[in-house]
Formats: structure tokens, C-alpha cells, sequence
């Protein structure tokens, strides 16, 4: 079989022009079977503040403790209602939405009405939500609308989380996301010491430890792996919980001059109460 060069080279020249009117045609075989760069949801770039909730306006509130929403990635919402820090699940499908047990700090709070019970109904009874310009709205699934937030790309200066370092603090009470409560016999058997340089010292009833600690980010907490002393403590001990869930927390709050430490997938929330740092 015998070509005519001339045909071949005319053929290459019409195949190469048509690759470079097509859009990225010459990239299909570099680019197949690679993700699409992530980006971020609409809801995930913005501090969200209450402005109406139950059909009223919010009133003046405190920048400390204003009644808003923070949503993250992974399906992870934290806010304050008005009183009471708070933190938590949510599920997006398409509009649909749906909040999942939140759990969070128990301050009493004087002067906040209803605001508190308003937030909550809210989060609860929310089925569908919508974007408009700076706005967030919450539906119910049988449309009302149940609370509005305005939008702001960062979250006040007055929210920032304080330093643990430095700091040490006894164990009050836990809080499961069931509303189960359980409270240590004895305070002073369960502490932990944050120390510098990402040291940390525990007492967990009759055991002793040291581990490490570190807060890659506003309000997180990861907590290394604790070398305790091995003793059996007596029944009714928090001990072999505390242990278990030790990995499990992911973020912190300190309000009202107490720690609140909270488990990942509302697993609960620990408080503790301040405590001297002993000398070193």
C-alpha cells in the first residue's frame, strides 16, 4: 500500500486545528478520573446572626453571647441560642434540611425571654431553607417560616476562644446528648493540667497520666493518647468512660469561667471548673 505524504500531513494539520477549536479536548486523557476542586456550600462561608425568630425580630443582644449559627464541614453546626453556647449535626438534601440533637453549655441566663426556647424550636422544627442576598431562612415542612439570620463572612472579635495553656480544671458534671447526666463522686479525682509546648497532665479517678494536646483552630481541641498508671478503681467510677471517650474530643468552650469539652457526633459534653495550677 503506498501513501501520498502530502495527503497525510494535510490530514494532521485539519485534525490538529479542529483539537484546538474544541474546549478542552486535548485535556480529556490528563484530566479523566480527577475531582472537580472542592467548594465551599453556601451555608459553610458565613457566621449566621438571628434576626427574627417565631415571626418577631430578635432583640438587642449581647456580641458575646448573640444567638447565632456557624455551619462546618462535615455536617457539624455550632452557635449560641441567645444564652447558652451550643454545638452540633446537621443534614442538607438539596433545600431540605434537618438538625440533629444539639448539646451545650448550661448557664443561667437573666434577661434572654424567650430567645432561648425560640432558637431551639426553631433548629428543631426546621425542614427547608433558603438563601437571599445576605439572608438565611428556615421553613417548616409545612412552609411557615421560623427564623431568619443575616449573614457575615467572619465571626466577631469577641467570640475568639481563649488559650487553654496554662490552665487546669476539675471535673463537674457530664452531659450526654440524651440528657443524661452523670456527676463524679469526688471533683478533685478527675483533672486535667494543660501545659506549654503541648504537654498535658491528667487525674482520671485512680489513675494517673500525661499526654499531649494541641488547638489546631478556633474552638478545637485534639487530645493525644494518655500514658496512665494501671489501677483498678471501684464501682461507679467515670474512669473506663472518660478513658473511652478521651479520642473522641474535638472542640471546646470556656464560658462563664467554666471549660466545656464536647464529644465529636453529640456524643456529649464534659464541664469542668477551674482549679489552681500546681507548681512545677
Amino acid at each position: 500500500m503506498s501513501f501520498d505524504m502530502g495527503m497525510l500531513i494535510a490530514r494532521g494539520c485539519a485534525l490538529a486545528a479542529i483539537i484546538a477549536l474544541t474546549p478542552n479536548a486535548g485535556m480529556a486523557q490528563s484530566t479523566q478520573g480527577t475531582a472537580p476542586p472542592a467548594t465551599n456550600h453556601p451555608l459553610d462561608t458565613r457566621y449566621w446572626k438571628a434576626i427574627e425568630l417565631a415571626g418577631k425580630p430578635t432583640p438587642a443582644q449581647d456580641a458575646n453571647r448573640e444567638a447565632h449559627l456557624v455551619f462546618q464541614a462535615g455536617g457539624r453546626v455550632s452557635g449560641s441560642d441567645g444564652c447558652n453556647r451550643l454545638m452540633g449535626t446537621y443534614e442538607l438534601k438539596g433545600e431540605g434540611i434537618a438538625f440533629g440533637q444539639t448539646a451545650g453549655t448550661q448557664m443561667a441566663c437573666v434577661g434572654s425571654g424567650n430567645l432561648e426556647q425560640e432558637f431551639h424550636a426553631a433548629l428543631s422544627g426546621a425542614r427547608r431553607w433558603k438563601i437571599s442576598g445576605d439572608r438565611l431562612e428556615l421553613f417548616s415542612a409545612a412552609g411557615a417560616r421560623l427564623a431568619v439570620f443575616q449573614g457575615r463572612d467572619q465571626t466577631p472579635a469577641p467570640t475568639a476562644s481563649p488559650s487553654l495553656q496554662g490552665t487546669a480544671w476539675q471535673l463537674v458534671r457530664f452531659k450526654g446528648s440524651d440528657d443524661r447526666t452523670l456527676t463524679p463522686d469526688d471533683r478533685a479525682k478527675y483533672t486535667i493540667e494543660f501545659g506549654a509546648g503541648g504537654r498535658l497532665s491528667a487525674r482520671i479517678d485512680c489513675n494517673r497520666g500525661r499526654g499531649t494536646w494541641k488547638s489546631p483552630g478556633s474552638s478545637q481541641l485534639q487530645l493525644g493518647p494518655l500514658a496512665l498508671t494501671r489501677a483498678a478503681c471501684p464501682p461507679g467510677s467515670l474512669h473506663d468512660q472518660i478513658v473511652t471517650q478521651w479520642a473522641n474530643i474535638r472542640s471546646f468552650v470556656i464560658k462563664g469561667g467554666h471549660l466545656y469539652l464536647a464529644l465529636m457526633a453529640d456524643g456529649g459534653i464534659y464541664e469542668f471548673e477551674p482549679i489552681a495550677v500546681s507548681a512545677k
